[in-house]
């Protein structure tokens, strides 16, 4: 009798691993991947790193354009506008063409990504689901002034309950949904000093590292700025002791040189270089995620992510709540700081550093830099301081193709649950008869 309560359990256990093998084996960019029509929409999906924040979600649907409604959309936008243009066109929910056909009372409100991202106001990342007259579907903002543009017109893939793929006449949109803050025109410090980060703001511009930052944005930059509060713990280390040069080490050793929004810093592994990086395993840091929880390894301390300020590919801004401590300077037991006063009273700490040392130049995403001279590896050198009407099309009755393409479609995602699942399956088959 207990034997069989066992294995009835166990059985349940290797049911329930394979359907969580299943929904997390979704990939976005691989179900697309080879349709022509949806080129644009997919490399926009992996330029912005949208693709990373649907992945990490077990229960999608993704609207996507064409590639003449996408291009319309991107042709006066920035990459910042683009990927709230993306996030919107995703809803927290499974939709297949069934559903959306049989919605209770005609017409549903849902969430979007947008909506998760803070930056929404209100429910203006809700998205209003409609079953027109005639059988059409529409989609529009919650937001007031919205209309609906967007019509549903074919489906593209589905796996049921956890990824639907579903093709849509035009973006959905609402007014003030563009103009986010551009790392082209952002004012650097201000963002930073507007965000609580005011004591870094301090020191990266009195250092001259901020023309670093600045330069690296062209390229790509990711930057992690501690806030106010974090210059205060009792047991940070005096950082008015550093060298000019140890002290440009630890700010640039707060950015990295690639665009790392916080849902692809999720899913790092291994060691990442910064811009202090001068050679394999110098200044690198590590990401622990938990939940939606990311922080930042040392070696010697952890920083939790608090924020985002800026997200505009290839730039991204976050506030974390403790200053990084690389171990090449704070591998032994530190020194604390005088308790500092407030912020505002807090005077730079950083010297002014030498005329005559040279820029470092900044490095591309996949770059290292070169040591210089007789310069100790630790310390590289500091920088001078000098709303269109409704115009629904018709939704297509089917598409006996596309179902004759599902099947092939995105076999690496099956056959990585399908094995996963077979593991399981496995172990259990071999348990089973000593419980």
């Amino acid at each position: 009798m207990a034997a069989s309560h066992h294995h009835r359990h166990l059985v349940l256990l290797v049911l329930s691993l394979s359907s969580l093998a299943a929904a997390s084996a979704h990939n976005i960019t691989a179900v697309l991947d080879g349709r022509p029509e949806y080129t644009l929409y997919n490399s926009y999906l992996s330029e912005t790193k949208v693709c990373d924040e649907i992945n990490s979600r077990s229960t999608v649907t993704v609207l996507v354009l064409s590639n003449g409604a996408m291009s319309s959309l991107v042709s006066n936008l920035s990459l910042a506008d683009i990927k709230n243009a993306l996030r919107l066109l995703t809803l927290l929910d499974y939709f297949d063409e069934k559903k959306l056909h049989s919605l209770d009372s005609g017409s549903e409100l849902t969430t979007s990504l947008y909506q998760t991202t803070g930056e929404a106001s209100g429910n203006m990342g809700h998205v209003n689901i409609t079953d027109l007259r005639g059988g059409k579907v529409a989609f529009a903002s919650a937001a007031p002034g919205s209309k609906f543009q967007s019509t549903y017109v074919k489906r593209v893939q589905e796996f049921p309950s956890n990824l639907s793929v579903l093709e849509v006449s035009d973006p959905i949109t609402f007014p003030g949904l563009f103009g986010s803050p551009s790392a082209a025109s952002a004012n650097l410090t201000g963002l930073l000093e507007k965000a609580g980060c005011k004591q870094f703001a301090r020191l990266v511009a009195s250092s001259g590292v901020i023309k670093t930052y600045q330069a690296a944005m062209d390229k790509a930059l990711t930057l992690f700025a501690p806030n106010d509060d974090a210059f205060q713990a009792k047991d940070l280390p005096d950082l008015s002791k550093l060298t000019s040069a140890d002290l440009v080490a630890l700010l640039e050793y707060h950015a990295l040189p690639q665009y790392a929004p916080k849902a692809s810093l999720k899913v790092t592994k291994g060691d990442i270089a910064t811009l202090a990086s001068t050679g394999p395993g110098k200044y690198h840091l590590s990401v622990v995620s938990k939940g939606d929880d990311v922080s930042l390894d040392t070696g010697v301390d952890k920083s939790r992510i608090a924020s985002t300020v800026l997200d505009d590919t290839p730039a991204v801004i976050h506030t974390v709540d403790s200053v990084l401590l690389p171990p090449e300077l704070f591998g032994g037991a530190p020194s604390p700081a005088p308790a500092p006063g407030p912020a505002s009273d807090v005077p730079a700490a950083a010297p002014t550093p030498e005329a005559s040392a040279p820029a470092p130049a900044p490095k591309s995403a996949g770059g290292k830099k070169k040591k210089k001279g007789k310069s100790p590896a630790h310390s590289p050198p500091a920088p001078p301081a000098d709303s269109p009407d409704i115009a629904p099309a018709d939704a297509p009755a089917g598409d006996d193709e596309a179902d004759k393409a599902d099947n092939k479609k995105n076999r690496a995602a099956s056959t990585v649950a399908l094995s996963v699942a077979a593991t399981v399956a496995s172990l259990a088959v071999a348990v089973a008869p000593f419980l």
